[in-house]
């Protein structure tokens, strides 16, 4: 018999995990998974996000807007939104957008960054390889459960599986001709044991530049990746996902407002460019995506990111109230409020329960979790949004650590915060003063 969690609690994870994502936050990192044990004030967002996944599961396609002030968890909510999608089935991909190495503009980068940052609940980034060959197995699988031919005549089974790839790949094949060609080339190199090839082939489907051209001319591809081709390719690897067993793909597209700080050219290009993927997944021209955007609201509401573009900030409208509680979940734009002392206290609680030791006892209760959530956020100018990084690194590090490995260390007694310089982020080095942060300097 299974004992239900009691309200509050994180749910229940391997002990490998705990050891992760402590680890992680000791280190001040989001950690890879188990955020759900961490998602303190999501709860009111899962309906309509599982909503949203299970309509991506369905063939449909999904945009979200997602934005909050630096430190609201725009990054962590991202993540979170990712570990759920993959306990579905989903694949998912985070990209960071930058002025020089991922330009929004420039379509071919976005997606080779995609392909480079992709993985499964089963493998890690880039699970490309692992999906191309999953969707291999996937075809021959479906050939022989039809019965028509059987394992072993191998050549009616390949016969077969080339008949079904060519059905499958019809509608990519009118439209970006290549990409059918190279996943044509890719079984083939794959059945005859031609790894050179093969990887090259994998490579230029990845669309990395430079692929050898004995591979290219293996399948009889020609050129590198460009920004319209990219789109294609795109459409392209949401059929492979969903033949290989994956129902969807979540694509993240983090700090977008990074968009603001690049020249006025590429700044309309690049705006423009999101608001063609817009209108591409509410067109229905990407079923099984879900995509992600999450910027700040200077992003959105200021003259130099969404309003720059009329058309663009007309699709991203929405009506924020003055107060948080009732923003629609459901609604284009997703606002995260950010933290509080009483939710930074509760992460707290949580990751002490994560943490599991019974050598805590009563050193390390609620009312000190309430002491160190004040100090941190004190030393930061009171800013509670920006705090839940370094607070959650110091609690694990400098706390728990200790009182886990010393029986009589008391942080009341042993332990006064500091944050070094070198340890914050820019933001939080600007949210505190310099009168306000000891320096250890040599």
């Amino acid at each position: 018999m299974t004992v239900p969690t009691p309200p509050g609690s994180p749910p229940e994870i391997s002990p490998r995990r705990r050891r992760d994502i402590i680890d992680a936050l000791r280190r001040g990192a989001v950690p890879a998974n188990g955020l759900d044990a961490l998602a303190v004030g999501l709860d009111r967002f899962a309906a309509a996000i599982d909503d949203d996944l299970d309509r991506v599961a369905g063939g449909g396609s999904v945009f979200k807007a997602v934005r909050g002030e630096y430190g609201a968890g725009k990054t962590f909510f991202a993540r979170w939104l990712a570990e759920r999608a993959k306990q579905r089935g989903f694949a998912a991909a985070e990209v960071q957008i930058s002025e020089l190495e991922t330009p929004l503009h420039r379509m071919e980068t976005v997606y080779r960054r995609l392909v480079e940052h992709l993985n499964t609940e089963q493998f890690a980034a880039s699970a490309l390889r692992p999906v191309l060959d999953g969707w291999i197995f996937a075809l021959e699988e479906d050939v022989l459960a039809s019965g028509t031919v059987s394992e072993s005549d191998r050549d009616g089974l390949d016969r077969a599986v080339s008949d079904l790839l060519e059905r499958r790949l019809a509608e990519i094949s009118r439209s970006t001709p290549g990409f059918a060609a190279a996943l044509r080339g890719y079984r083939t190199a794959t059945a005859a044991g031609d790894q050179p090839t093969a990887d090259g082939l994998a490579a230029w489907l990845a669309g990395q530049p430079h692929v050898a051209a004995a591979a290219r001319r293996a399948a009889g591809v020609k050129g590198d990746l460009d920004h319209f081709a990219a789109l294609s390719f795109l459409r392209g690897l949401l059929t492979v996902l969903r033949d290989s067993g994956h129902p969807g793909l979540l694509l993240v597209l983090d700090e977008v407002e990074t968009l603001q700080r690049v020249r006025s050219d590429s700044r309309d290009k690049a705006l423009n460019a999101l608001r063609q993927l817009v209108d591409d997944v509410h067109g229905g021209r990407f079923p099984g995506l879900f995509l992600v955007i999450t910027g700040t609201p200077a992003f959105y509401d200021g003259p130099q990111g969404v309003q720059r573009l009329a058309p663009l900030a007309q699709r991203l409208a929405t009506d924020f109230g003055g107060d948080p509680r009732w923003d629609n979940p459901r609604a284009v734009q997703l606002r995260l409020p950010g933290f509080t002392v009483p939710a930074l206290v509760e992460l707290g609680v949580r990751v002490r329960q994560i943490y599991g030791s019974d050598r805590l006892a009563g050193r390390v209760d609620d009312a000190y979790l309430t002491e160190l959530a004040d100090a941190v956020t004190g030393r930061l100018g009171g800013k509670v949004g920006v705090a839940p990084r370094i607070y959650l690194k110091k609690l694990v590090a400098d706390v728990l650590d200790r009182a886990d490995q010393f029986a009589d260390w008391d942080p009341r007694q042993h332990y006064q915060l500091t944050l070094r310089s070198d340890e914050l982020t820019p933001v939080e080095r600007n949210a505190a003063s310099a009168g306000e942060v000891p320096l250890d300097l040599p």
